[in-house]
């Protein structure tokens, strides 16, 4: 391979890159395709997920490096024989024996110690929510507000939290594992039957966001889907009242409405 040809391939490359980043929603590709955090906690996620692709494109651009500077220089010339065969090299075994050993243990480090941050449960949370998983539906109980919110597949269901206040969440399921998931986020958390698990976040946003169920829970799981509203304090206690005035006091293991499976109808 001729140093033009090496220089051709290399414009050819960079012009690609340019090209293609210059159509792209840069700020997403930072963070690594994932959503905006809405949460504080949210935010130490992206952090690792971000560290994550740096230390792997550091090893990738390592070791495409290397690749590629060993078919340079030792290319195999018109009329050349085999090259010297080398049959050990004890060193460079335990380099790369070594090496991964100490990233893998590096990465492990970050993320336990920021999982441990993301399932630290402080008891300083100002509301609490319980929510029940089922198939194929969500209740949401305020349990410190004496209401509830429940909704169907057909009629989602709408989780209200006032924003900048941490909420503890204690998941329940009466009958298949389910995953309590809001991709903004950035963690979700299963819902086991006859255990509750518990976590806790800080919405620092307000907007309206998806939710859904991240466990193959049964035959209608795509459906299994809710709503979230991040507001203010005076929006939260006003939708608490219109519940309560609604006569959704107390706390629903289940909701409303049922799905026919049979038909996939949703019936009251």
């Amino acid at each position: 391979m001729s140093r033009r040809v090496v220089q051709t391939v290399a414009v050819t490359a960079a012009a690609v890159a340019s090209t293609t980043l210059a159509g792209c929603d840069t700020a997403k590709w930072s963070r690594g395709a994932m959503p905006v955090p809405i949460t504080t906690g949210g935010h130490i996620t992206l952090a690792l997920w971000q560290g994550t692709w740096v230390a792997a494109l550091i090893v990738g651009v390592l070791v495409w490096g290397l690749i590629i500077w060993a078919v340079i220089r030792f290319r195999r010339k018109q009329g050349d024989g085999l090259p010297k065969q080398t049959r050990y090299n004890i060193q460079i075994e335990l380099f790369y024996t070594i090496a991964p050993t100490i990233m893998i243990a590096v990465l492990f480090g970050f993320t336990v110690k920021d999982q441990t941050e993301l399932t630290r449960q402080t008891g300083a949370a100002t509301n609490h929510v319980t929510v029940v998983g089922y198939q194929w539906e969500w209740t949401f109980n305020y349990t410190d507000k004496n209401t509830y919110d429940v909704g169907s597949t057909a009629q989602r269901p709408t989780l209200w939290l006032p924003v900048n206040q941490r909420v503890a969440f204690t998941l329940e399921s009466p009958d298949v594992i389910h995953s309590f998931w809001v991709p903004d986020f950035l963690f979700h958390m299963d819902v086991v039957p006859g255990r509750k698990n518990i976590f806790e976040v800080t919405p620092d946003t307000i907007g309206d966001y998806k939710g859904r169920c991240a466990e193959l829970c049964g035959a209608q799981h795509s459906r299994m889907l809710f709503n979230v509203k991040v507001v203010s304090q005076k929006d939260y206690d006003a939708h608490i009242a219109a519940l309560r005035a609604a006569g959704q006091t107390g706390t629903a293991s289940t909701g409303r409405y049922h799905l026919n499976t049979d038909t996939a109808e949703v019936e009251k």
